[in-house]
């Protein structure tokens, strides 16, 4: 009875079940593939995978740079505009200091890269550097001299007090008059002032220097003899004698080493940054550690020479200098060659010399007398 009943409860299924059981086999059998799969339907699937992660991390590397541009121009605005404001802060406040009379103070942040550029110099390097000038000097200026007239100590010691707030060339023109009516210190001791006066004159400060030559003159003629002592220490105790007179006399006159430093040694050896002093015997004292003393006395006038020739006080003839190279002052003057060469002064221009009576191997022409146009 049992096997009679199943083949017709078989038979009895409706068509939709029968639909559903197919459609769940298909099911079954579609599953089963897509877990095996064929070769090729794998490898197109992971294809596509991986296509679709690059494209949204090139999206994403996309966004992350336009992000960052937008920010980057933001920041700059925003700099640009606190920059500009900085700008107009500070200009208002200048503006401000000029309308009150107060000069303004330059930014020293503008300042600081021109500072840091400056290598200061060694003292070794300041010392090879200066003594170089020194020999180039020598080679330029080989006749280099006192450029007073004097045939003794007496008229060397004379014509130097008169050199003060002058030329060598007026006291040069001036005492010729002067020795051949006071010859030595006992006869210029005994001088009448106003007459003494007069003869000097030309010189300037004549009242002041008169009672200079007598005072010195009556003390050679009672604490020396009548003769010029050849020590410092003596020198400088004569009315109108300094450091500066005393050398002139003791290196000229007696071949003693010594350092003249008169306006144009002083404003020449701040030029080449020999010193950075203002007080003559401070100059003295560090220039002469900076040369031996053999050299004092010529180095002396060649400086003195060049300061007069080329190196002026007022309009350096810096495109005619020889040394320019050695100078790290350069450019302070006239720098074009032609128009420095108009600056030269006596032989060095072609014009005379200071003195009535220079030396045997001077190249330029004498000074004409006093008077002589």
């Amino acid at each position: 009875m049992a096997s009679s009943k199943t083949p017709r409860a078989a038979a009895r299924k409706t068509p939709a079940a029968k639909a559903a059981a197919t459609k769940t086999t298909a099911a079954g059998s579609a599953a089963a593939g897509g877990a095996a799969g064929t070769p090729a339907t794998g490898a197109t699937a992971a294809k596509k995978t991986t296509a679709a992660k690059k494209t949204v991390a090139k999206k994403a590397t996309a966004t992350k740079k336009t992000t960052a541009a937008k920010k980057t121009t933001a920041a700059k605005k925003t700099t640009a505009a606190s920059g500009k404001a900085v700008t107009t802060k500070r200009t208002a406040a200048a503006g401000r200091k000029s309308a009150a009379g107060v000069k303004p103070v330059a930014d020293s942040a503008a300042k600081a890269p021109a500072a840091s550029a400056v290598k200061p110099e060694s003292r070794v390097a300041l010392v090879r550097r200066a003594r170089r000038i020194n020999r180039e000097l020598a080679e330029v200026y080989p006749y280099a001299h006192p450029e007073l007239d004097f045939l003794n100590p007496f008229q060397l010691l004379v014509a130097t007090v008169l050199s003060a707030q002058t030329t060598d060339l007026r006291v040069n023109q001036t005492t010729p008059a002067l020795f051949a009516r006071y010859p030595a210190p006992e006869d210029m001791a005994a001088a009448v002032p106003e007459e003494l006066e007069e003869l000097i004159r030309p010189t300037g400060f004549f009242r002041a220097k008169a009672k200079s030559l007598i005072g010195l003159s009556k003390a050679l003629r009672d604490d020396f003899g009548g003769e010029v002592p050849g020590r410092l220490k003596d020198l400088v105790t004569l009315p109108g004698v300094g450091r500066k007179t005393a050398f002139v006399v003791l290196g000229n006159a007696f071949g003693v080493p010594g350092i003249t430093v008169d306006t144009h040694f002083m404003r020449l050896a701040r030029r080449w940054r020999w010193t950075a002093q203002e007080d003559p015997v401070k100059i003295e004292a560090e220039v002469a550690e900076i040369f031996p003393k053999s050299e004092w006395t010529m180095l002396s006038h060649r400086v003195i020479f060049h300061g007069r020739r080329i190196c002026h006080a007022r309009k350096p003839a810096c495109g005619a200098c020889p040394i320019t190279h050695l100078c790290p002052s350069y450019g302070e003057g006239e720098t074009d060659p032609e128009k420095a060469k108009k600056l030269l002064k006596y032989e060095m221009g072609g014009f005379p010399g200071q003195r009535l009576n220079p030396p045997p191997d001077y190249p330029g022409k004498p000074a004409p007398p006093l008077g002589a146009g």
